[in-house]
């Protein structure tokens, strides 16, 4: 339906109204006409004012006047449009701005909703889970998880376009609705900080049930989804349990023990547990671990920092310094079974980069020096013919290097190796308190940090003092982006193995290969 809304001696005219979405939805419309805030806003309809959550007996009509009543923003003045500026004459907000706007936009705090926007900065930058939304088409918007799907596809489109920070409303009141805790309010109203690991997976189990791919299976599983085979083995009967599971995160259980990222890991992966035995009819002690079965494109990893307390009754920190790589390798986690899949590509990914490694130091010998030099001959895997007779072998790598260069590999394959993309970080001792922000890293390498509605460039050296032992910004939840086999990689062999053979489309001829 269409309203009108009188706000002084303006007038807006014909402003859609969904009464399905909650009246901060339309108060977020009137908001962008009129620059009045939500929390100014004075909606009478029918003698009434509306409220935030609810219509209640405020349910307006097709065509029928509403009044609003309510102060605005300050409205900045703008300078004429062909007056020259330059940009070290702007306001610093505005210089840095315009360097961020490439990056996306910052979120505006709608009162302890840091926990949110850091979630939503993080996810955003998994391009994965962007197209899968572009494409997403709500079947029935009715369904709560579609109106939170739907939310987060509009927000993700808002974040696409740059420019100034804005309030994601429309996410945040179908967020609370679909997850009433994200709701709970203080003694005085206002609303509670919250646990942003809970958010990141309420939003990612939403997800999950609505984006589809083509084949009708979830994007989300595609895109997150790490499967664990676990074997279990009771000492006391003999009897032996294996399970397969899908997680979407990858847990680093932090001890007294614990100082690196994979230490932790593998202590998350230690699986004992009580379990009835058949045998002795009682519950018995089953001892094992898991293991990766499939690794995805991106790979969540969560730093177990916070355990409930009792005496207070709130989740405590562990402050614990816990060193975390820029470049992550899975391949000692997974099944013997993945371990031999993986070896072709992780070979031919590290001769592509010893030989990119190799020609960068020969072009920079070759720049020094006096006079040109010629470079070593390389062989067709992209190795030097003197580092090959002396038989150059990584043993770290063994498995993989035996398993040389093969006409099974193809540009895309996983390697089991990951590189750091996004950190969700929090500074605080509880993690219903403190504060939450995302630190991710662009296609072109630079690191942003999304603090709400502020953005500022980072370094790696900054994003590797996130690790703990303070009470700075520490990291919470990583996200890894894998490393596949590059175009590049692909041996000739293979390449020539996939092209078309002649005349078998239409008698054409095949295209030369040109010289990468």
């Amino acid at each position: 339906m269409k309203v009108n809304v009188k706000w002084g001696k303006e007038v807006f005219s014909d402003i859609e109204v969904d009464t399905t979405q909650p009246p901060m939805i339309f108060k977020s419309q009137l908001f962008t006409l009129s620059g009045v805030p939500p929390d100014r806003q004075k909606v009478l309809i029918k003698g009434g004012q509306l409220k935030d959550d609810e219509w209640g007996k405020q349910q307006p009509k097709d065509g029928m006047t509403i009044m609003m009543m309510g102060s605005a923003d300050e409205i900045k003045v703008e300078a004429p449009v062909n007056a020259p500026q330059f940009v070290e004459d702007l306001p610093e907000e505005e210089q840095n701005t315009l360097e961020t706007k490439a990056y996306g936009s910052g979120l505006k705090n709608l009162g302890n909703t840091c926990y949110m926007n850091s979630t939503v900065q993080c996810l955003y930058s998994a391009e994965g889970l962007k197209q899968a939304l572009q494409t997403y088409q709500p079947s029935a918007l009715s369904e709560p998880n579609a109106k939170l799907a739907q939310a987060a596809r509009e927000l993700f489109a808002d974040l696409q376009k740059g420019g100034e920070p804005f309030p994601p409303f429309k996410f945040l009141l179908t967020l609370r609705q679909r997850f009433p805790q994200f709701a709970q309010q203080t003694n005085e109203g206002l609303y509670m900080q919250q646990d942003a690991e809970e958010c990141w997976t309420q939003v990612m189990y939403a997800l999950k049930e609505q984006l589809k791919d083509a084949d009708g299976k979830s994007a989300v599983d595609r895109l997150f989804g790490l499967k664990l085979h676990t074997q279990l083995k009771c000492e006391e009967t003999g009897e032996e349990f294996e399970e397969d599971s899908t997680v979407y995160t990858l847990k680093c259980n932090i001890s007294v023990d614990v100082n690196y990222l994979h230490q932790g890991v593998a202590l998350a992966l230690v699986d004992d547990r009580e379990k009835n035995s058949a045998q002795a009819d009682r519950l018995v002690l089953f001892k094992g671990s898991a293991k990766v079965a499939e690794l995805p494109p991106y790979l969540t990893v969560q730093m177990v920092r916070f355990f409930y307390k009792v005496d207070v009754r709130q989740k405590a920190k562990i402050l614990r310094k816990v060193t975390f790589p820029l470049e992550f390798d899975a391949y000692d986690y997974c099944t013997p079974e993945l371990q031999k899949q993986l070896a072709a590509p992780r070979a031919a990914l590290r001769d592509y980069q010893d030989k990119l490694a190799l020609e960068k130091r020969t072009a920079k010998q070759l720049k020094t020096e006096d006079g040109p030099k010629p470079a070593p001959v390389l062989d067709a895997g992209g190795s030097s013919s003197a580092a090959a007779a002396a038989g150059d072998v990584d043993m770290k790598d063994a498995d993989t290097a035996a398993a040389g260069p093969s006409s099974a590999v193809v540009a895309g394959a996983q390697t089991g190796r990951y590189e750091l993309t996004g950190v969700l970080t929090h500074k605080g001792r509880s993690a219903d308190s403190g504060h939450y922000v995302a630190w991710t890293k662009q296609e072109d390498g630079k690191w942003v940090l999304f603090d709400d509605d502020e953005l500022h460039f980072k370094t790696a050296e900054d994003v590797l003092a996130l690790n703990g032992g303070g009470d700075w910004h520490m990291a919470y939840l990583l996200m890894y982006k894998a490393v596949t086999v590059p175009e590049g990689a692909v041996p000739a062999a293979a390449a020539a193995a996939a092209a078309p053979k002649a005349g078998a489309a239409g008698d054409s001829e095949p295209e030369p290969m040109k010289a990468e």
